[in-house]
């Protein structure tokens, strides 16, 4: 299965989301999207996929969002896709892309909603939350 995941190694959300991809089996195209950002098309082809407007897509915390002006409501989906292209830490993430869907994965078992039942057992998260039982089944959604 084709999986692409805009990663930030970072960000503990985005870490379990692609732990999650390769429990079920799955090597991801890893894309560090602050490294290699996505296409403005492209942005916007995943927000529009997600179900998300493209204020939900932005990232607030530890970004500039604040110093941009970016939580001004008279702004245009245009001007803040621009302001992302400028600063992809605006990006929320991560995005994962498959043949299934697309997902912003917060929090990150909505990447298993995109997956296929194909979980080799437990998964816990970075924190211990046990996400996937010993039979690789979600244990809640």
């Amino acid at each position: 299965m084709n999986v692409t995941i805009f990663h930030n190694p970072d960000c503990g959300t985005s870490r379990n989301t692609l732990a999650m991809i390769r429990n079920a089996g799955i090597e991801p195209t890893v894309v560090e999207y602050l490294k290699t950002p996505p296409t403005r098309d492209d942005l916007q082809h995943m927000i529009v996929d997600a179900g998300l407007s493209v204020r939900e897509a932005i990232r607030e915390k530890g970004t500039p969002y604040e110093a941009l002006g970016l939580g001004d409501p008279s702004l245009t989906d245009a001007q803040l896709l621009d302001a992302m292209m400028a600063h992809p830490i605006l990006i929320n993430r991560p995005f994962v892309v498959t043949p299934l869907g697309t997902r912003l994965c917060r929090p990150s078992e909505a990447v298993l909603d995109i997956l296929p039942d194909t979980h080799r057992g437990a998964f816990l998260k970075e924190d211990g939350e046990q996400v996937l039982d010993e039979k690789g089944a979600r244990l809640r959604r």
